[in-house]
């Protein structure tokens, strides 16, 4: 019988990517056969993120409908298989653990459990630990298959000819979905925080590279003006294929002030620069809830 790992794929890019490398490495080292089922979570009409995989140079084939759970009716049947699951030797599932309320950290999922010949592998899993022993493979697979298309793009000569430093602003970070008045105000004090501590590294960077190049990424631009002079950091607002572009351009980068976002995490993490250097946020604004998920050498402020 053929050993399936079927990684259930949610949520924005950068969770995507998170939830593949994970799986791609758990399938490596438990010898099974990597699947992907993309379809049970966008196919619900409450989810507002984009599948992106599928631009990607991935190897995992997509899992046939009766191995997923795409419907309310199978979502039921997937709930109990869940229950069930926790008195089985063998299990069908591999659910990410937390150690408490909604922290978790890193473990190995490899050596957990015993496995069903089928597993079902659910969960952010936000921590390079699960999969940095297969970096140079997950840096090819997360190769975009149009990347002959990308190099027009006009910000590359920038960032080829220049010390550019990446920055990465999310902005909304608690109210995209619910726009209520306290989610807003902890959203616009998350990017008072961000602004602060972006200057703090700035001045970091400043003593470390010569003639730095500043190039701001951000999911809204909106009034970040008044944060940014444009003489000074140039922004890089790409109209068509957003996050293709952007990830690709930021794959490209030397140095990086990375954001509070998943997707700017990766950005840095996917560049093949050997000197790069990554500062990351103070822990007040983690954008995950991985007690690992910053790279150990990347720089704290």
């Amino acid at each position: 019988m053929e050993k399936k790992l079927i990684c259930r794929i949610a949520q924005n890019f950068g969770n995507q990517l998170f939830m593949y490398a994970h799986a791609y490495a758990l399938s490596k080292k438990l010898n099974y056969n990597l699947y992907i089922d993309n379809l049970s979570s966008y196919s619900n009409s409450k989810n507002f993120h984009n599948f992106h995989l599928n631009r990607l140079n991935i190897s995992a084939k997509y899992a046939d409908s009766n191995l997923i759970f795409e419907t309310p009716a199978k979502n039921i049947k997937r709930k109990i298989l869940k229950f069930i699951d926790k008195f089985r030797h063998k299990k069908k599932f591999c659910i990410e653990k937390f150690v408490k309320n909604k922290i978790t950290d890193f473990y190995d999922t490899s050596k957990l459990y015993n496995f069903n010949p089928v597993i079902y592998v659910e969960g952010h899993y936000e921590s390079e630990k699960y999969f940095v022993d297969y970096k140079e493979e997950i840096i090819k697979e997360f190769k975009i298959k149009t990347e002959r298309n990308l190099i027009k793009n006009k910000y590359l000569e920038i960032i080829n000819n220049n010390n550019v430093v990446s920055i990465c602003v999310r902005q909304h970070r608690f109210s995209e979905k619910n726009k209520s008045q306290f989610n807003l105000d902890k959203s616009n004090q998350f990017l008072k925080r961000t602004i602060d501590y972006i200057y703090k590294a700035i001045n970091f960077i400043e003593k470390k590279i010569q003639n730095p190049k500043y190039l701001l990424w951000s999911n809204d631009f909106a009034n970040l003006h008044q944060y940014f002079d444009s003489n000074r950091f140039t922004f890089v607002e790409n109209q068509n294929d957003k996050e293709i572009n952007d990830l690709y351009l930021l794959s490209k980068c030397k140095y990086f002030i990375v954001g509070p976002t998943t997707f700017h995490w990766w950005g840095a993490w996917l560049s093949e620069y050997n000197n790069k250097i990554c500062v990351r946020p103070p822990d007040d604004i983690n954008p995950s809830n991985n007690k690992s998920f910053w790279p150990e050498s990347w720089i704290k402020l």
